[in-house]
């Protein structure tokens, strides 16, 4: 066919050719308005951001040769495909590929046209059409076959390069994928959306001195004419587009086989061969639990977990193929902390969670992308408080569930399931949301439902969906048994609709709709406040959306109000029982009647609840008193909650900041740290966010009272790293407030520890908890910072360089500050990966406060080429550098920015958060400073 002819062919098919479904009935003036324009400049026969759903891929042939001397890569696939409906188009995703030839093959493999098939290519929404002069005729088997070539991608995303130093001063290159959620159309052309679930068969190609890896076992290895080598790895099962995964490298790893035969290897650079043995016991023993608990085997033959030395977050789920950073799976116990080691146990927790959650079953689209996030962080607290129990991961629950309010509390916040259509709309539902408030309300309802019949729930919804797909209610239906008459006969895992009346579930003599209670949590944003007024028996309770930036007196309020209701299953205790009690409130507004009189009520116990309570001024009073007389009446998870519910009222108007302080005096005898580290992380940011304002009495004030009426508890702390993982934590924590406030035997101690260190040349180990404190004290002068940087460039533990790079971020000299930033920017010192977290640690600091968010400014556009927009990175970066500003210029000052940037920052709901967050400390100084002011001058006189 001439080129002339297929012009021809491709304008007049366009619109005959593609099934009914595929264009909406429009007219044709709008039809006109919505031609989009292929690079060539001919129509592209699809509009819509979704592919189209009648072509489905069944499996992928997949042939991958990275050269890792020019950075470029070329492969070719060859897809097995399911026509639904005839057509003449086969519309798929491509990004940055160059497509060198295009071909249709039939059921036999044979070619149906002689000549490589025109391409056409639509950037804006990564998509490519294949243009077949034969129709391809529904019910029938074709082969869809290109082949193409790329550069290795210079970022995170896609099929990229990344690099290492051996200690010789080598720099060895390797090559390395990342894909979710919308990046595996960078590495090879491909149906990129989670639904179009597919088996995989790869080969890769490489130089005899490295090795590939991909999702399954090498099958077996063919030597090349070229001195080249292929493996060619088992067909995968079927999943996911974002979960394939291969890596060119030459790394060392460990392994050890499950008590269920799954082959688990730890990979990592040679020279850190010495830190992988911890991971491999975790995820041999945490693959284990899983097994366990999900009551289904593992479904591949082994599992690899693989430390990248460039990678943005934190880890990555691939089947059978885990990539990580490296401070997420390496673990040194001579400069490693403790909680470096939690980290590294509760994010394999979380990546081997997905292997199931995501997995096996993945949401069907990434608005409930939560499905996967928030089952994976709370698995995260489940499985390690399981099989590491010493490690007190439970005390780090609370933390999560802080984090998601301080984000569900403001009006720019999202629902848990909510739409998201574009790579940037995607990349942003990876956030505190998806996997904080995720894992809060799994908790609340595992409370609520018993641990067991969570359990029996959750793997009756991952067997009735393995490999396949599933929505939020699909969730829901599981957990309550319930499914359609069809289903129930053919032997499906759950009780049929008439069976399970009014979904079969008691709470307290009562009957849950579950289904209805869920969506309540999922299907609207923002968090509830229940106020809780007594009158004798009485408990008068109400609930309304729990709102920080907005008071019932401002005329935006009622509209912020109307619709949110919740169910909330509320516990309390009293003072005069031993259980709890439970009511589920499905109304504005109830009233629960006591047995007897008692002393005080304390409602969400342990805060098995995602809800703010509010009591009115006595409730507070008997509280307050409470804790001064007998903190220990109630639980460290009930004081820590007081404390963070107070807090949380005094920054939305509710409660004074003296009453908030007042609570917290009881701390001088508290013991536990959790409610500890929650008065004092308060005190501290207050001290932090003034200080920066340069309020110079509060600021002196603020310092001294923490530095007195902490005294005993600081004093008590040894530099070591002794006692339990709790005492280690808290250690760490306070030593490093009383050097940051300038306490004197601090600083001392912090010195004498730096001296001998720099005396030894670093050859001498510190006491791992406390290593981050005195680095920093020793970055304060000129050859200490020095020093550190340089040691900086020579270590070979990323847990070692992530203190010390802390510590280079502290130092008061904005040039410093300014050459730290340079170097995260240039790359090459400091990995381009640790720049969103150098930048957010900059502007922490008084010295880099304003120097931190005019570099944002000023390389907006070279951040968002290296990070993407939407991505976890950028979001730090806004957040991180706006987060403390608090007055109504600075303000200003952001709002213009973002104004500057329109075309992005309209894409984006960080902006509107950062916005948000501004404007709440703004209303914090002008409703407490005079207030806290007074209280400190009373408390130090």
């Amino acid at each position: 066919m001439s080129s002339s002819s297929v012009v021809y062919f491709l304008l007049t098919l366009i619109s005959l050719t593609l099934p009914s479904t595929c264009l909406p009935s429009e007219s044709s003036s709008t039809a006109t308005e919505n031609t989009h324009v292929a690079t060539n400049g001919l129509p592209f026969p699809w509009s819509k951001l979704r592919l189209p759903n009648y072509i489905i891929p069944i499996h992928y042939h997949l042939l991958i040769h990275p050269n890792l001397t020019t950075l470029r890569f070329n492969g070719s696939v060859k897809i097995e495909i399911d026509v639904k409906n005839n057509t003449n188009w086969v519309v798929l995703h491509s990004k940055n590929l160059e497509i060198t030839a295009a071909t249709v093959l039939d059921e036999s493999e044979a070619h149906l046209f002689d000549k490589a098939l025109p391409v056409l290519d639509y950037p804006p929404h990564e998509q490519i059409a294949i243009f077949s002069p034969k129709i391809l005729t529904s019910g029938e088997k074709y082969f869809l076959y290109l082949e193409f070539t790329a550069a290795l991608n210079d970022g995170f995303f896609g099929f990229y390069k990344s690099s290492y130093k051996t200690t010789e001063g080598e720099t060895r290159v390797l090559a390395s994928t990342h894909f979710e959620p919308t990046s595996a159309r960078m590495a090879f052309p491909c149906f990129d959306e989670p639904s179009f679930k597919a088996n995989y068969s790869v080969r890769i190609r490489r130089g005899p001195s490295h090795i590939a890896l991909s999702n399954m076992p090498i099958e077996h290895t063919v030597e090349l004419d070229n001195g080249l080598f292929e493996d060619r790895f088992e067909a995968s099962v079927q999943m996911s587009t974002y979960l394939v995964a291969f890596i060119v490298c030459d790394f060392k790893s460990v392994s050890k086989r499950t008590v269920t035969g799954i082959d688990v290897s730890i990979y990592a650079v040679p020279h850190k061969w010495h830190q992988t043995h911890y991971a491999l016991e975790a995820a041999v023993k945490l693959l284990e639990f899983y097994e366990t608990y999900f009551n289904i085997y593992y479904p591949l033959p082994k599992l690899d977990l693989i430390a990248i030395p460039d990678f943005q977050s934190g880890a990555m789920e691939n089947w059978g193929l885990t990539t990580y950073r490296e401070t997420s799976l390496l673990y040194d116990p001579d400069v490693s902390s403790t909680s470096d080691k939690l980290w590294v146990t509760m994010v394999i927790g979380h990546e081997l969670a997905h292997q199931w959650f995501g997995n096996l079953v993945t949401m069907e689209w990434w608005n409930d992308i939560w499905l996967n996030e928030g089952f994976a962080r709370y698995m995260e607290f489940v499985s390690v408080e399981a099989t590491y129990p010493q490690l007190k991961v439970e005390d780090y629950l609370l933390d999560t569930c802080f984090a998601a309010i301080g984000r569900d509390s403001l009006n720019s916040s999202r629902a848990i399931s909510c739409s998201a259509e574009n790579p940037t709309q995607i990349k942003e539902m990876f956030d505190t949301v998806s996997y904080d408030k995720g894992a809060c309300i799994l908790h609340m309802l595992r409370h609520f439902l018993t641990d067991d019949v969570f359990q029996s729930g959750i793997v009756r919804y991952l067997r009735k969906f393995r490999y396949r797909n599933a929505k939020n209610e699909d969730l829901w239906d599981s957990l309550v048994n319930t499914c359609s008459e069809e289903d129930f006969t053919s032997g499906q895992y759950c009780y049929s609709d008439t069976q399970a009346t009014k979904n079969a579930y008691r709470f307290v003599g009562e009957h849950i709709d579950l289904k209805k209670m869920m969506c309540t949590w999922t299907l609207q944003k923002g968090i509830p406040l229940v106020t809780v007024r007594r009158q004798g028996t009485k408990l008068y309770i109400e609930q309304e959306r729990f709102l920080k930036t907005v008071q019932p007196s401002d005329p935006l309020w009622q509209s912020m109000q109307t619709g949110y209701l919740w169910h909330i299953p509320l516990t309390y205790k009293t003072s005069h029982s031993n259980n709890e009690m439970r009511h589920i409130l499905q109304t504005k507004s109830d009233v629960l009647v006591l047995d007897e009189d008692v002393d005080w009520v304390k409602f969400n116990t342990d805060m098995n609840g995602y809800y703010i309570i509010h009591y009115d001024a006595k409730g507070w009073n008997v509280l307050i008193e409470l804790l001064k007389v007998n903190h220990s009446a109630v639980s460290f998870k009930d004081r820590a909650n007081l404390i963070h519910n107070a807090f949380q009222l005094v920054t939305a108007g509710r409660l004074t900041v003296g009453q908030a302080l007042d609570l917290i005096t009881y701390l001088k005898s508290e013991t536990h740290n959790v409610p500890l580290l929650q008065g004092l992380g308060y005190l501290e940011s207050f001290y932090k966010m003034i200080e920066k304002r340069n309020i110079a009495d509060i600021t002196q004030n603020l310092k001294t009272y923490i530095l007195q009426y902490f005294r005993d508890v600081i004093e008590k702390q040894t530099w070591s790293n002794e006692g339990t993982v709790s005492d280690r934590r808290l250690r760490s924590e306070l030593l490093s407030l009383a050097c940051d406030l300038g306490y004197a035997p601090c600083l001392e101690k912090a010195k004498h520890f730096y001296q001998t260190w720099v005396t030894s040349n670093g050859t001498i180990s510190l006491p791992s908890d406390v290593t981050e404190t005195i680095y920093m004290v020793g970055a304060q002068d000129e050859n200490g910072w020095q020093y550190l940087l340089e040691k900086y460039g020579l270590s070979m533990s990323e847990a070692e360089k992530c203190k010390i790079l802390a510590a280079l971020a502290s130092s008061k000299d904005s040039s410093k500050l300014l050459r730290l930033l340079e170097l995260g920017m240039e790359g090459s010192v400091i990995r381009t990966q640790d720049l969103s977290t150098l930048i957010y640690t900059v502007a922490r600091n008084p010295a880099g406060h304003f120097l931190a968010w005019n570099f944002v400014k000023k390389n907006w556009n070279k951040l968002v080429e290296k990070f993407q927009l939407g991505s976890f990175s950028m979001r730090n970066i806004i957040i991180g550098t706006t987060g403390q500003f608090s007055s109504k210029e600075e303000l200003a000052n952001i709002k213009d920015f973002f104004d500057s940037i329109k075309e992005q920052s309209s894409q984006l709901r960080v902006t509107q958060v950062a916005v948000e967050n501004v404007e709440k400390n703004i209303l914090w100084l002008e409703r407490n400073l005079e207030t806290l002011r007074t209280w400190l001058q009373q408390r130090l006189n």
